[in-house]
Formats: structure tokens, C-alpha cells, sequence
């Protein structure tokens, strides 16, 4: 393809299409995660933050202005971020825009500005940036940009192949500069789910067909590969479409065993869930079976099954690059009209992402009075809910480890609460991006309402800053007392490895239980209690004066009491508490003050 620009309408295709394509390729990314835990979530949540962009994309008019483009990516993109890959991936794409907006047609000039101006946007995103992470890739992707353009680069198809064939170099040195990437035997997730986008926009500006097999390889193109005269050999044809309103959130069994189910019945599956939803699709020749097994675990909402060999014909005229619009659609169920609202410092709308009625939910106070200070905090698990309600919290947003919430969510929340500063508790390292994104959006609306993020990297720190505040105190005394007081915790969590791998020159075997920490692996067994122990015993010392478990959705009460016990039995001196949590994966939550 010989074209020395692209315009918006370009820009557009090829945005939606990398989308697409990091969509395709989410699970294989969520693998790439070092620790190999139920909840490795890089995928997903880059996913969920670009698709929260897409579904306003796809809805404009193919002649929009490169202005309106770019408002709609950025403002879609940060409100939709999830997790730390999702912020430093909305932050790339808002440097990005911020380049390209005010031009009718981009150049290799303009886009390796622009490319520079991500990178320079991210790395400001993050405190403390580490290399050999999708910081490191996009820096390198942006300074190969930048010696082409300065090489006088000007036909875009050998400067985009370029450019991406270097990002996958990069890619590749990842595990040279983090030495447990090396150590577990994978490049950087986040990293590669970014060349994964780049790809995707490359394929778009070459008129490709687009992959979505995981087996790069073996590239498998779905769209308008066949001919419309003949019939379509479709193995599965059906289409299946619905969402399972939970009677109570599937345990990490039961999420396996229904994946399962519908992988022995059909292919394209695509199953995500959280406490209250599951949103299901699958293509199989027996809608009725897949329904019957959803069945077991709650209602069914928003039911869709289409013939697709009675409309393969109009599928595959439809099925070249606009479809594979039409397909991102129906992975993210629609986009609704909205207003925006305008940054006024950046001129970027800021979007309210639609909802559906299923995952809607009644704000959860403790009480509704107008007070100087207010409290959100973020867990997984009805108890670990009450605990903090019960210290005060006024607005628990109930997701975590299986679920990062998105900024929007953790802003609507602080918005909810009725008082001047809103304290927000992430209690997880991977939704402190994403809190503070919450806090620039509630300054960006002009509100005189003050968002601080206390920076709890565990649930226990988050119980312990909302132990150590005090009422009537100035919210910056607050914050410096409970930042203070968090520091003193140490945490350790049991879950179980999903494969193979080694950590901290420690073997790890799929099945095995694993105790994490802190700073890296604590221990691994074949027993919950006896890897619980080795937590312990690794975090608490002569110091410690207060233990305290944390039990989780699989684990019975008798159990925890009788782990309790033991516990209490090693350390004499020490208080041990054993509270119920509820949470999924984690069988124990523990920590040691």
C-alpha cells in the first residue's frame, strides 16, 4: 500500500482494529502474567479499557474530524481503565491524541511526535516507572519512530513495519531486564498486549484480513476469506448470546468447569464474570444445552441466538473490515449516546460509559449525612465488605483481584458519597492507577469535592488506614497518619498456581498451593493450612503483636478456628484474630502488625 498519510477516517479503522485484535488475544496475554494465579488479568483489563474506548469510536460517522476522534478515544479509554496495564495504556493513547488531534492527516513526522508525546504522558502516570514493562516497549517503539522520521521516513507501510518490528525486539529483552520475567520463561504482558494493538492498526492500514487466533504462526483469518456462491462449511451454527444474573458469584471451580462445558460444546467462547454477573458467548449447535448449564447458577438476562448458517451469505458480505467493527460491538454489547463533558485542561470529553441494567448497583452507604470526610474502598468478598463498612467506609465498590474496577467506577463512587474529601482505599497495587486517573477526573469537572488515594496495596492495609483515622482531624493530618500506619503491615495471601513456572528460584507445579507476599513468593505446598503457616512465619517476628486471617469463600469457619489454634499456639505473644472474608481465589488473606 503506497500512502505517505492517513487521515481520521484512517485513524478510525485502524484504532478499532488494533482493539479487535488485543480482544482476540487477551487470554493468551493474560497467561503472560509472571505469577501464574487464577486472576492474571493483564489481558483483560487492557481489553476493557480499549474496548471502553471502541464502543464510542465505532458509533461515529466515517467523516469525523480528527478533533472529535481523538476527544472519544482518550475520554473512553481513561474512564474505562482498569488495572495498571489499563492506566498506562489510556495514558499512552491520551499522549497520543494530544499529538495527532489538531492535524487533518498524519505523516511519519507527526505520528513519531506523537508517539513521543504517549511515552512522555505515561511514564509521568506512574511514580515509580520499572523497565522492562509496556513502558519500556512503547519507549522503544516511539525512539525507533523518531530515528526513521529523522531518517526522512515517508512512505507509512515500511515505517509502521519497522517501527513494529522493532517494538517486538524490545519485547524480546524484557526478560533481560527484569530478571522474573527471565526466571518464569515470558516476555512482558502488558508489553506484548500493546504490540498486539499495533499489529491489529497495521493489518487495517495494509487492508489485511484480520487474525484472531491466538497462534500467531498459524494466522487463521476469519474475515471474508470465503466465497459467496458456495455454501459455508460453519461447524458450530449457532450463535449464543446471554447474560447470567448470579444467585452468588461463581468460585475459580465452577468459572473452570462452566468454560469447560461450553468449550466441549462449541468454540468462539468468550465468559467473563463477577459477583453479581456472567456475560456468555458461544457459537454451538445446541443453544439449549449451553442455557440449561447457565441455568444452574442464576437467571438469564439479554438472551440473543442468531442462525448463522441461514445468514452466512449476508455474514460474509458484511464480514471485511467494517465487520470486524460490527464484531467488537457485539463483544462489548453496544454504545449508548451520551453528552460529554469537557477537561478543562485538555479540552476531552469525559464520557459516562453506558451501563447495562444487570451489573447496575444501589450505592451501599453507611450513612448519607453531608460530612467534611468520606471513605470508598475496593474489595472482593461480602465479609471483607462488612469489615469496612463497619469501620465506616461509606461506599464499598465490591471487586479487587478478579476484577479491577475501572476509573469511572472508583470517580462515580467518590461522587456518591456526600462529603468534601473522599479518602479512596484501591487494597490492591493494580487499582492505585486507576484511583488516582479518578482523582484528575474530579478535578478536571471543577467540583470542590477533593478525592486522596491512600495507597493500600492489600485489603489489610486498607483495614488498618481505616482503623487509624481519626474524626476531626484535617483530611492532610489523615492521610499522613494513615499512610504512616500502613507501612507497618505486612500481608500474605494463598491461592494456587494455574500452571507451571518458577518464581524466586522457587518450582512452582499447577495445583499447588501458593503462599504470596509482599515482596514475592512466601512459600508453596500441597496443603492450605501448612502454606498459611509458612506466610506467617515469614512475616511475623518478635515484633509482631496482632495476626489476623482472613478466610475466604472456600474455606470453612471449623477450619479457619482450628488454623487459628496453631497459629496462636507458634506466636503466645501475639494476638491472633481470624475474621471471615468471603473472598474468591484467595484462600487466606493474613497479616502481621
Amino acid at each position: 500500500m503506497l500512502s505517505n498519510t492517513i487521515k481520521a477516517s484512517d485513524v478510525k479503522k485502524m484504532f478499532l482494529a488494533g482493539a479487535s485484535n488485543l480482544n482476540a488475544k487477551k487470554e493468551w496475554i493474560n497467561e503472560l502474567n509472571v505469577f501464574p494465579v487464577p486472576d492474571g488479568d493483564t489481558g483483560t483489563n487492557m481489553t476493557m479499557t480499549i474496548m471502553s474506548a471502541a464502543k464510542d469510536v465505532k458509533n461515529l460517522p466515517d467523516d469525523t474530524d480528527m478533533g472529535t476522534l481523538c476527544k472519544n478515544i482518550y475520554s473512553g479509554a481513561m474512564r474505562g481503565a482498569r488495572g495498571n496495564s489499563g492506566v498506562i495504556l489510556s495514558q499512552l493513547l491520551r499522549g497520543f491524541t494530544k499529538g495527532v488531534r489538531d492535524h487533518e492527516e498524519l505523516d511519519a513526522n507527526i505520528i513519531a511526535d506523537s508517539f513521543d508525546k504517549a511515552v512522555e504522558t505515561a511514564y509521568k502516570a506512574v511514580m515509580k516507572p520499572k523497565e522492562g514493562t509496556i513502558l519500556t516497549v512503547a519507549k522503544g517503539v516511539a525512539e525507533r519512530a523518531m530515528e526513521l522520521s529523522k531518517e526522512g521516513a515517508e512512505e507509512l507501510a515500511p515505517f509502521f513495519e519497522e517501527v513494529i518490528k522493532y517494538g517486538d525486539e524490545v519485547l524480546a529483552k524484557t526478560p533481560e531486564m527484569l530478571p522474573v520475567l527471565k526466571q518464569a520463561g515470558v516476555v512482558d504482558s502488558g508489553g506484548q498486549g500493546l504490540m498486539q494493538v499495533l499489529k491489529g492498526a497495521l493489518d487495517s492500514f495494509l487492508g489485511k484480513e484480520i487474525d484472531y487466533s491466538i497462534d500467531e504462526a498459524a494466522a487463521t483469518p476469519v474475515a471474508g476469506k470465503a466465497k459467496a456462491e458456495a455454501e459455508v462449511d460453519i461447524k458450530f451454527g449457532y450463535c449464543t448470546e446471554f447474560i447470567v444474573l448470579l444467585n452468588k458469584p461463581l468460585n475459580v471451580k465452577q468459572e473452570i468447569d462452566f468454560k469447560a462445558f461450553l468449550e466441549s460444546i462449541g468454540d468462539s467462547i468468550v465468559m467473563v464474570a463477577d459477583d453479581e454477573i456472567c456475560k456468555v458467548h458461544v457459537h454451538s449447535n445446541d443453544p439449549g444445552l449451553a442455557i440449561q448449564r447457565a441455568l444452574m447458577y442464576g437467571q438469564l438476562s439479554n438472551m440473543k441466538i442468531d442462525n448463522m448458517r441461514m445468514e452466512h451469505r449476508e455474514k460474509l458480505f458484511h464480514e471485511t473490515q467494517k465487520g470486524i467493527y460490527a464484531e467488537i460491538d457485539t463483544e462489548i454489547n453496544g454504545a449508548a449516546e451520551s453528552t460529554p463533558t469537557y477537561s478543562k485542561d485538555d479540552d476531552i470529553p469525559l464520557k459516562k460509559a453506558p451501563e447495562t441494567e444487570a451489573v447496575k448497583e444501589e450505592p451501599k452507604f453507611v450513612n448519607a449525612e453531608h460530612k467534611e470526610i468520606g471513605f470508598v474502598a475496593v474489595c472482593a468478598g461480602d465479609g471483607l465488605a462488612e469489615i469496612f463498612r463497619g469501620l465506616g467506609v461509606d461506599y464499598v465498590i465490591e471487586g479487587g483481584q478478579t476484577m479491577n474496577p475501572s476509573t469511572e467506577d472508583i470517580f462515580e463512587a467518590a461522587e456518591k458519597v456526600d462529603a468534601d474529601t473522599v479518602f479512596v482505599l484501591p487494597n490492591n497495587k493494580n487499582i492505585i492507577l486507576a484511583a488516582n486517573q479518578a482523582k484528575i477526573l474530579m478535578e478536571d469537572k471543577g467540583e470542590k469535592k477533593e478525592i486522596i488515594v491512600i495507597p493500600t496495596k492489600t485489603v489489610p492495609q486498607g483495614i488498618t488506614a481505616a482503623i487509624n483515622f481519626i474524626p476531626g482531624v484535617s483530611a492532610e493530618e489523615n492521610a499522613e497518619g494513615m499512610n504512616e500506619a500502613i507501612a507497618t503491615v505486612k500481608t500474605g495471601e494463598v491461592t494456587y498456581a494455574v500452571r507451571d513456572t518458577m518464581i524466586d528460584n522457587v518450582t512452582i507445579k499447577q495445583g499447588d498451593y501458593m503462599g504470596i507476599g509482599d515482596s514475592g513468593i512466601l512459600g508453596v505446598g500441597g496443603d492450605i493450612a501448612e502454606v498459611c503457616e509458612m506466610i506467617i512465619d515469614r512475616i511475623a517476628d518478635d515484633s509482631t503483636e496482632l495476626i489476623s486471617l482472613y478466610y475466604g469463600s472456600d474455606i470453612k469457619q471449623e477450619e479457619a478456628d482450628a488454623l487459628c489454634e496453631t497459629i496462636t499456639s507458634k506466636f503466645p505473644n501475639c494476638d491472633v484474630e481470624v475474621q471471615y472474608g468471603g473472598q474468591p481465589i484467595y484462600y487466606y488473606i493474613v497479616s502481621a502488625e
